[in-house]
């Protein structure tokens, strides 16, 4: 996604002015917010981070550069960050969301929209890429219902599936194939 671009939706709640941007550098004390809070860390699979400039050099060095790493914003201002793992060569056909909100900001429909503007990218821009697939951990109850929202389906349990802050985890694996979204 170009710089300049940016993915919107508005409709005529508190929260209408949803939009999904590339990362800057100026956008470090809004990052601060969600990536030093233990509660937004929690079913991630990083530490909160401790200092601006640990969380400055991620940016820097991860999130800015990755294609498809954006920000979702409320009236332009980060609140959360969401992304898409692309694949190559026989695994091209599908790809890995991934996404986070602020604390404040759960419950409000945000990720909802958030995820449905950025499966509507992606399945625009990759005509090859015929499906998303997000892995959750059983216990978050909130992202389970947002991909459900979306219409991705529950394709199952995968059981001790990784090690998550020294814990076996079982996560739920969803999937949204491109002939399910309604454009």
């Amino acid at each position: 996604m170009e710089q300049s671009n940016s993915l919107s939706q508005s409709n005529a709640d508190d929260f209408s002015n949803i939009s999904l941007r590339p990362f800057h550098l100026s956008d470090i004390d809004d990052f601060m917010v969600w990536v030093s809070d233990e509660k937004v860390a929690h079913f991630c699979s990083w530490e909160p981070y401790d200092t601006k400039e640990n969380a400055l050099n991620y940016l820097k060095n991860k999130a800015i550069p990755h294609p498809c790493f954006l920000a979702i914003c409320l009236n332009s201002r980060p609140i959360g960050a969401i992304s898409i793992t692309l694949n190559s060569g026989n695994d091209v056909c599908r790809s890995e969301l991934g996404y986070v909100l602020a604390s404040a900001y759960w419950g409000k429909g945000i990720a909802t929209k958030a995820v449905k503007l950025m499966a509507e990218f992606i399945f625009r821009q990759r005509p090859e890429l015929e499906r998303l697939e997000a892995l959750v951990d059983v216990q978050n109850v909130g992202s389970l219902k947002v991909l459900e929202k979306v219409g991705f389906k529950r394709e199952g349990v995968l059981r001790k599936y990784i090690i998550l802050k020294g814990k076996t985890r079982d996560m739920v694996m969803f999937s949204l194939l491109s002939t399910e979204l309604v454009l």
